[in-house]
């Protein structure tokens, strides 16, 4: 009886069918997937910079306009002059003389151009841009005062700050001024404003209380000397 039981458990096994075997998974050709949608996409990016440039230098304004007289009389495309021309800026920011001037100049002369156009706008919007603009220009000119003497001798120093300028005034969403004063200066103001007006207010006291102590002392000098030219005539 145990000899007939093992035997049907033994041809009961051998009929029941085998179970399927895992089939292996087939990779996507040209490399890993990840990599492959990363490159894609690098260069998809990559693609776009040269199109936004050419939107941006397209709009109209000073610039396009310059650069649309420039393309008409010369037959270059505006971004080969703008890329050309920033090309030779850079160079001469780096090794040419009078770098600190130039600099200046890009950095107050085109600001405050707009500024002006911004004043006699109807619209607000332009006038809170460039008055962002030039409160992170003064706080800079009064940090660059003290810092300037050691970073004078940098090399890169002009042709870095003509970029953080160049980023503080472009009309981007990521605009340097916007970015700096939302993040640094607005914070710290409205931390310690009330402290800074109490401040100035005890200053601008002080300084008419010391006008009207020497306005008062001359007037009496004036007077007494008055009295002695009269006695001695």
């Amino acid at each position: 009886m145990e000899a007939a039981g093992v035997e049907r458990a033994l041809s009961w096994r051998q009929r029941r069918p085998a179970p399927p075997r895992p089939r292996p998974s087939r990779r996507p050709r040209g490399g890993g997937g990840g990599g492959g949608g990363g490159r894609t996409g690098a260069a998809a990016a990559m693609g776009t910079v040269p199109q936004r440039l050419q939107r941006f230098l397209d709009r109209p304004g000073p610039l396009g306009d310059l650069l649309g007289r420039l393309e008409a009389r010369t037959g270059v495309r505006r971004l080969y002059l703008a890329t050309g021309s920033a090309a030779f800026l850079g160079l001469y920011l780096v090794f040419g003389y009078g770098a600190s001037l130039l600099c200046n100049l890009i950095g107050f002369a085109y600001p405050a151009y707009v500024s002006i156009k911004a004043i006699e706008s109807s619209s607000k919007e332009d006038d809170t841009t460039w008055l962002t603009y030039w409160v992170v220009y003064g706080i800079f000119s009064v940090a660059e005062f003290f810092s300037d003497i050691f970073l004078y001798w940098f090399p890169f120093y002009y042709a870095g700050k003509f970029l953080f300028l160049l980023w503080c005034m472009a009309p981007v969403p990521w605009n340097g001024s916007q970015v700096l004063y939302q993040n640094v200066i607005r914070p710290w103001f409205l931390r310690h404003h009330r402290t800074v007006d109490s401040v100035l207010g005890n200053l601008s006291t002080k300084a008419l209380d010391a006008a009207s102590s020497v306005t008062r002392e001359a007037s009496g000098a004036a007077l007494t000397l008055a009295r002695e030219a009269e006695k001695r005539q």
